[in-house]
């Protein structure tokens, strides 16, 4: 049966292959948060090996332009991919729809687009090099994952919805990002779910390859679940009894936020729900060590609103301390024209000092700022936040230092995507991540659910305890496995009362990093490499 299928897709031509391409994309999509349908990937990625084999050029083209067909098949499918992964991000365009409603096809369509070249160009490399045997299945793990890498860290990087995260769609599974982070997993997902291909091949020894290659994916998956089960059992961090948590997540709309007369109801709305008992032995502010609001919480510059202060210093208990996402500003330096805005986190103590703070290093492209900003500025166009010369970055992220806690690696919105760069601002090694979001841009759809997903991996990644706190949702308390300890869903007002949970010692991952990527890519390289030298050897030498 196999074989029938994979015949038919091999023979299909013209717009029919690229449609099936397109739609093997879509489906693939559904392995992200919030369906965790990965199990389709057994059916959508031997489709891709299959649609590769049949991308031949037409006779006679030589060079680069024999591998348009299948630079055309990696483009659709990654298309389809991310238009099916990414759609939500439209929604953000329509908060102020009069001004940035007219953008939101463009971003729906070439954000995609953009990303697709990734898959077209991985897809396109394993072709120059594509095999009539099982050993086309490494070729193109490595190839797509090596892409996926790259993706995650060109042109500032984009790591969403990168492929490993199909994989760690539970607990169990999401285990092997401790050994070899989200993207190493991107390769061994290729492999995994495009070893069904390996059985259909032809030439001599092929069955044997093939069953070899599909076996080695089967212990590659078979190891994982192993791997996970048995660290979900063995392993049991703890908490931190002494550090009592309060996250608030107040809900408000972001169309309703940023309008004057709303400014006091809001700030009125985090005293509120701060202070809310919920429990005999919850009685408010008085019973937590820490509390914790959502990134940019309080629609005005906090620094210049000694009334909020105030209010604040009024609410917190002595030993309590305040840790919130605030828009911080520095006076126009000299031959500046804009005074200097930054997406910050603020430590505050019971008495309304702020004590330190954290300015946000790496800015969301055209949401906070824009490439090119003054030309852009001078052509009339904004990014959403709408802050006139854009968000400045800040130079590194070290520890944030909050009294009463352990030091902790402040990660704000979608800083805790990237992989690469949890505990790396220097000062030792943090004890928990905390991730102050606002997801109110999206709405009810995906995005918010594959953000808190990725902010998981993060905390599984690192051996670290993850503590999070968004404006409309998802808030959560989430131990350095991964298990979700506390939440607080989308549309939800309300808070989290919890304690703090305990750091392990570092991950494989969190020691070596992507050198272990690199290895697994070069792995896959390195087996196909054998296998095609295996076979020219039999070919010259028969006996």
């Amino acid at each position: 049966m196999l074989t029938a299928i994979a015949d038919r897709v091999v023979l299909l031509w013209g717009w029919r292959r690229l449609a099936l391409a397109f739609g093997a994309g879509l489906v693939s999509a559904l392995a992200q948060a919030p369906y965790h349908l990965f199990p389709l990937l057994w059916l959508t990625f031997p489709l891709l090996v299959w649609l590769i084999d049949g991308a031949t050029a037409p006779a006679g083209r030589r060079g680069p332009r024999r591998l348009v067909p299948a630079f055309a098949v990696g483009w659709w499918f990654g298309f389809g991919y991310f238009l099916a992964g990414l759609w939500w991000i439209g929604a953000a365009f329509l908060v102020e729809a009069k001004d940035f409603g007219w953008l939101m096809p463009f971003a729906v369509v070439l954000l995609p687009a953009g990303l697709a070249l990734f898959f077209g160009l991985g897809v396109a490399a394993a072709r120059a090099l594509w095999s009539d045997d099982a050993g086309r299945i490494l070729l193109l793990a490595g190839s797509l994952g090596l892409t996926e890498f790259l993706r995650g860290h060109i042109l500032t990087g984009f790591p969403w919805n990168a492929l490993g995260y199909g994989l760690a769609a539970n607990t169990v599974q999401m285990q092997a990002t401790a050994l070899v982070g989200v993207e190493g997993l991107s390769a061994l997902v290729v492999l995994i779910f495009a070893a069904p291909a390996a059985l259909v091949t032809s030439g001599k020894g092929g069955r044997r390859i093939g069953i070899g290659v599909f076996s080695l994916a089967l212990a590659v998956y078979v190891g994982i679940l192993a791997y996970g089960a048995i660290r979900l059992a063995t392993v049991h961090p703890g908490h931190d009894d002494e550090v009592r948590l309060r996250i608030v997540q107040p809900d408000i709309p972001q169309k309703e936020k940023w309008k004057p007369e709303n400014r006091e109801k809001i700030l009125k709305t985090y005293l509120d729900l701060s202070d809310r008992a919920t429990s005999p032995d919850r009685l408010g502010v008085v019973s937590i060590t820490h509390l914790i609001w959502p990134e940019a919480a309080l629609p005005f510059l906090l620094r210049r609103n000694p009334e909020a202060l105030a209010a604040i210093a009024r609410l917190l208990p002595p030993g309590t301390t305040l840790i919130t996402g605030a828009t911080r500003a520095e006076p126009k330096a000299p031959g500046e024209t804009h005074t200097r805005f930054f997406n910050s986190i603020y430590v505050i103590g019971h008495d309304g000092t702020i004590l330190t703070a954290y300015d946000k290093v790496h800015l969301v492209p055209f949401g906070e700022y824009l490439p090119f900003q003054a030309f852009l500025e001078s052509i009339g166009l904004e990014q959403l936040t709408r802050i006139k010369g854009g968000f400045q970055a800040g130079y590194r992220r070290p520890p944030l230092d909050i009294p009463g806690a352990p030091p902790a690696d402040p990660l704000i919105c979608y800083e805790i995507i990237f992989p690469g760069e949890m505990g790396t601002g220097g000062g030792g090694r943090p004890q928990w991540l905390l991730n102050v979001t606002n997801d109110a841009w999206y709405g009810d759809t995906p995005g918010p659910y594959q953000h808190f997903q990725q902010a998981r991996v993060r905390a599984v990644e690192q051996g670290l305890p993850l503590v999070r706190a968004a404006n409309t949702g998802v808030s959560a308390v989430v131990d350095s496995l991964g298990r979700v300890e506390s939440r607080l869903g989308l549309g939800i007002s309300g808070v989290i009362d919890a304690t703090l949970p305990r750091a392990m010692r570092p991950t494989v991952y969190a020691r070596y990093g992507n050198p272990i990527v690199v290895a697994i890519i070069l792995g896959l390289f390195g087996l196909f490499g054998a296998i095609r030298v295996k076979h020219v050897l039999r070919f010259v030498n028969p006996e």
